[in-house]
């Protein structure tokens, strides 16, 4: 099996503690403001630099260890790397950029190789066309069957999908989950975007000024208030599971979620379509009775299992809502008014247009190791 082992020390060009391991089939992502450091790791692993200190290796084998002299060039590692702007040759058709990078099959083989991971991607019929004539994220999904036609042991994505509109992005998340299906190499994706790692990453480490903040399961690094605080505590959100059950003539949604229905605009995917709903905590209001005459769609039934301060005036409210939670951010002093405690009953109240249709993805579940 796979699995990626990552060591980095460095003090320049930017400072850098960090080690990491993911597992085969695993989705992780590295998150971090802009300078952390996350894109470096990225370029270490590929072997596009070398720090003072490193060690990299991959299913036992070792890519890189500073200590032991040994530094494998990048073609010499089954690395594959999607980047930013995807680095597609503009002269060639999608086919033979995929091609391009196949190396382990005979010359006539690798067109028919090409045109399978295209289809792969949903790219079926449009390996004949060159970047200019695709869309940027059928280019993106060219570049990820391009990085995937090296059979690589690891899997790296930098910032995949900053290039695209808010709408291929949507898209692009489902085809992510569902590819994901079919890998079974560590992935690491490198991101800014909470909302992005929320739904796409199964473990998250966060770095700030080059150092691990937290590191684990992407829901338990969610309710960490000493990483939440590293990346900007309006980003705090819970994932809640949902199954798709209608779709209304006035543009919501129907889901079922573990406390009852919860109505969204517009959520795409067919009816019995499991999903994760992202629910931004700042966005959730408490109330000790269920109550009545309001606009907002989704009244959810909980009990409080925390309350966690905050650095100012707030405190993060945890609600098991039938065995998933939902984080609520409130002031200190709205806690206090209300006499809030664990093992209280609460109402979460979530305004249904609170809730963006690019924070709703697929569910990561039935992943299968079968490359």
């Amino acid at each position: 099996m796979m699995a990626l082992e990552v060591r980095v020390q460095a003090q320049s060009p930017i400072p850098l503690d960090i080690a990491f391991q993911v597992e085969p089939g695993e989705l992780l992502a590295l998150v971090g403001h802009s300078g952390s450091g996350k894109t470096t790791l990225l370029r270490t692993i590929a072997g596009l630099w070398q720090p003072q200190s490193a060690r990299v290796r991959v299913n036992g084998v070792t890519w890189l260890d500073t200590a032991a002299r040994v530094n494998l060039r990048p073609d010499q590692r089954r690395v594959g790397v999607v980047f930013q702007n995807y680095a597609l040759f503009p002269h060639m058709t999608a086919a033979q950029n995929v091609a391009s990078a196949i190396d382990h099959l005979p010359g006539p083989e690798r067109l028919a190789e090409a045109t399978r991971l295209l289809d792969l991607v949903n790219l079926h019929g449009l390996g004949g066309r060159k970047p200019a004539q695709l869309s940027g994220g059928q280019q993106q999904r060219v570049a990820v069957a391009r990085a995937l036609a090296r059979r690589p042991e690891a899997l790296l994505l930098d910032e995949p999908f900053s290039a695209v509109d808010r709408a291929t992005r949507e898209r692009l998340y489902g085809e992510i989950i569902e590819l994901r299906r079919h890998l079974a190499m560590p992935v690491v994706l490198v991101t800014h975007d909470m909302n992005e790692a929320q739904l796409l990453a199964d473990r998250m480490v966060v770095i700030e000024g080059g150092r691990m903040v937290a590191e684990g399961p992407t829901d338990t690094v969610m309710s960490d208030t000493e990483a939440l605080r590293a990346m900007g505590i309006r980003e705090v959100a819970a994932m809640l599971p949902a199954v798709i059950t209608e779709h209304g003539t006035d543009g919501l949604t129907r889901l079922e979620a573990p406390t009852g229905p919860l109505f969204l605009p517009g959520i795409t995917g067919a009816p019995g379509t499991q999903v994760r709903v992202r629910i931004m905590a700042h966005e959730v209001i408490l109330s000790r009775q269920r109550p009545e005459g309001l606009s907002a769609q989704n009244i959810l039934a909980g009990t409080i299992t925390r309350i966690v301060p905050g650095a100012g005036p707030a405190v993060m409210v945890h609600i098991d809502v039938g065995g998933p939670e939902v984080l609520a951010r409130i002031t200190r002093r709205a806690a206090e008014q209300m006499a809030l405690q664990p093992g209280d009953s609460v109402h979460a109240i979530v305004k249904s247009m609170s809730v963006a249709r690019d924070h709703v993805a697929r569910a990561l579940r039935d992943v299968q190791t079968a490359q």
